[in-house]
């Protein structure tokens, strides 16, 4: 009997562990599944999370431009047709060999730029709103916001999940394992009994 008592109150110790994570983490976790969500589906939404990747002219690399030149096309048009106000540093350069395009996407905001690899001629000004979602679902947005280059609250925030996430699953389990364990012994204690 010493055996179910014990067992009776781990079970209300993983009880109230997983309440006092779940009341506390929810508006967390569930920012994590929306976006989550949100980014799985990215490709399917119809150019709204993620614009369509356009073809250039030639996907052969001997007829490209520099990519030096493709970037000022890339500069201009970001100050001319998007706005002089935002920065022009670049987090990445995206050459995709096989559509002939290049994608440049600008460090300090959200618009990107699809330009053909061999015309210069711009394919396509986006809004990139995935890269938004993907810095709220691992947390780098606030890092982004307050400008600190070592991401610690991005680290801080996904250890946090992480480990909740894995102490949830556990005491889950053992939530759902436990009661029905409990109630066997009893079961099986009484027809001894008998």
């Amino acid at each position: 009997m010493k055996d179910i008592k014990d067992r009776s109150r781990r079970l209300r110790f993983y009880r109230k562990i997983h309440g006092v994570l779940g009341g506390t983490l929810f508006f967390f976790f569930l920012i994590i599944a929306v976006t989550g969500l949100l980014l799985g589906w990215k490709k399917h939404s119809g150019g709204v999370l993620l614009a369509k990747s356009y073809k250039g002219v030639s996907a052969d690399p001997k007829t490209w431009l520099p990519v030096d030149s493709l970037q000022k096309i890339a500069f201009n048009t970001l100050r001319d047709s998007v706005s002089a106000e935002l920065s022009p540093e670049l987090d990445r350069i995206d050459i995709r060999p096989q559509k002939g395009m290049v994608k440049f996407v600008f460090a300090d905001h959200y618009a990107g730029i699809q330009l053909d690899c061999t015309t210069g001629q711009v394919l396509h000004i986006e809004t990139r709103r995935s890269d938004f979602i993907e810095k709220l679902h691992d947390g780098s947005y606030l890092d982004a916001l307050v400008n600190l280059d070592e991401q610690p609250f991005k680290l801080l925030y996904t250890s946090v999940m992480g480990i909740a996430l894995i102490l949830f699953s556990v005491t889950g389990f053992y939530l759902y394992y436990g009661p029905k364990r409990i109630r066997q012994e009893k079961l099986t204690r009484s027809a001894k009994l008998v």
